[in-house]
Order: structure tokens, then sequence, then C-alpha cells
């Protein structure tokens, strides 16, 4: 990846436009019309956009869910003491610059390219969003560098618990990158992941299937195709034998009824999206 990545954005936009669209939010993001740029924001208000219209709730509800799901994660262990948050692909995420001043003792790491953390950053400043002290960046390619050298360089306390939240990113990467990546956070005990993943077309049923495959076409044409699939039971399986103790598989259906259940609008996730929320 040369520049800032696209898919960024795009997930940053759907995010905005779940703000916008979708009244209450499941996932509130006070800063993400902010983030997007003042050009992709009049977009939204003017109602103009693949993300505003009805065929792309899914979507929307899908971006939205996986940070939120992120987001209840953290606030528990927080509750537990654990003070390290490590965010894989950061992207546009917001959590920093909501919460950083509110709870400083937390340390929040934001990993990603280089291009694309530079390209967040000078959104940042171009927004007017202050840094908060207790966020770190630390730089990194996951084809190509190591996560403990990127985070060590950042101040990461390795030693200590942390939550690692890997959102729109494992889909990107060849299988052995992201079975690295999750072996190494698995060496800390009392660290807890929640990542997305795709799964094959041939594990989901037709429509779903038919969906995975249009979204996998329009992420190639962006630059940014797909690499790895995994099934449910493989990945439990693989996450087991690196002494993950507890893995729950989120699927559509479990999401759904914990935070779209009743929703006036028909607010809803596809059948094929699936979190993961493992702990060591």
């Amino acid at each position: 990846m040369k520049g800032p990545s696209r898919t960024a954005q795009g997930a940053a936009v759907h995010r905005a436009a779940h703000q916008l669209f979708d009244c209450p939010p499941v996932f509130h993001d006070p800063l993400a019309l902010m983030m997007i740029g003042p050009e992709a924001e009049r977009e939204l208000r003017e109602g103009r956009g693949r993300q505003v219209q009805d065929d792309a709730k899914p979507m929307r509800a899908s971006l939205a869910v996986r940070s939120r799901l992120a987001e209840d994660v953290v606030a528990s262990a927080f509750d537990r003491g654990v003070r390290q948050y490590v965010l894989l692909g950061a992207g546009l995420d917001t959590l920093a610059y909501r919460i950083g001043t509110k709870a400083p003792q937390l340390r929040i790491f934001e990993v990603d390219h280089p291009a694309t953390q530079a390209w967040k950053q000078q959104r940042l400043h171009q927004a007017g969003i202050p840094i908060p002290s207790n966020v770190r960046y630390a730089p990194m390619d996951f084809e190509n560098d190591v996560l403990p050298d990127a985070l060590e360089f950042a101040g990461f306390r390795p030693e200590r618990a942390a939550v690692f939240a890997w959102l729109g990113v494992v889909p990107y990467l060849t299988r052995g990158a992201v079975m690295e990546t999750l072996r190494l956070v698995a060496r800390t005990i009392r660290n807890e992941i929640v990542f997305d993943y795709a799964q094959p077309a041939s594990a989901a049923d037709e429509v779903s299937g038919a969906g995975l495959k249009e979204l996998a076409l329009r992420v190639a044409d962006a630059g940014e195709p797909f690499q790895s699939f995994f099934t449910s039971n493989e990945l439990a399986h693989e996450l087991r034998s690196m002494r993950y103790s507890h893995v729950e598989d989120w699927d559509a259906a479990k999401m759904n009824a914990r935070y779209f259940e009743g929703r006036w609008e028909g607010l809803r996730l596809f059948a094929r999206v699936h979190l993961i929320h493992a702990r060591v």
C-alpha cells in the first residue's frame, strides 16, 4: 500500500452516516463527521452517496456494531483494571479522541500503516481535534513489520494486560500475517482481542455469499483485495491452540438480538457478519 487506506475512509463514512440516518445510533461517535472531511460530510448531509441508501443499512449496521462491541469490551476490561488499549489498523477510529482526556489512565496505542497514520493526523489537525497525551502512534506494515517492535517503540508494556481491537483488517491480510499477530497477542495472560473476519462464500447462504462476492470485488477495485477467509470452527480451533481460554463468536443473529432488537427502521446485520472476542 503506497498511500492511505481507501477502505479506512469508506468505513469512516459509513460510521458517520450511521450518526445521521440511524436514530438513535447503536454506536455514538460525535467526531465521525469531522473525521471524514468537509466534502464527504457535505455529501452525507445532502443525502448523496452510496452510504445513505437503504441498501447500505446492513453495512452501516455492521461497521457500527463492530466498533460498539470493541468499545464495550474495553470498557469492561478497564473496570477490571486493564490500562492498555491497542487498535490494530486504527484507520479513522475516534475512540482515543473521545475518551482520552476522560480516562487519562488508559494508554491508547494506534497501530497502522505509516501513510494512513500521517493522513489521519492531518485530518485531526484540519478538524481541530486535539491529540490527548495518553495516545501513542505505532507505525507498522502488518505484512512486513513486527508488532512487538512497533508497540515497544511507542511505549507499550508487554508484561501488562491489554485489549486489542482489530477491526476491518483481517480479511485484507495473508493467513500467515493473521496467525502471527494472534499468537503475539496471546503471549500475555489476560490479554483480549476483538476482531472481525470473512467467511468463505461457500460457507454462507446464497444471498450472503453473493453479497460477499460483491464486496470482495469492490475492495479489490479499491486496490485492497481480500486475502484470507476462515470458518468459525476453524478459527476457534486455531485460537484455542494458541492458549486463548475464552473464544466467543458473535454471528449476525447474536448481535442483532443484543444491539438491534426492536429497531423501528429495520436496521439489522448481514447474515455473513462475524466478530470474535477472545481472551487469554
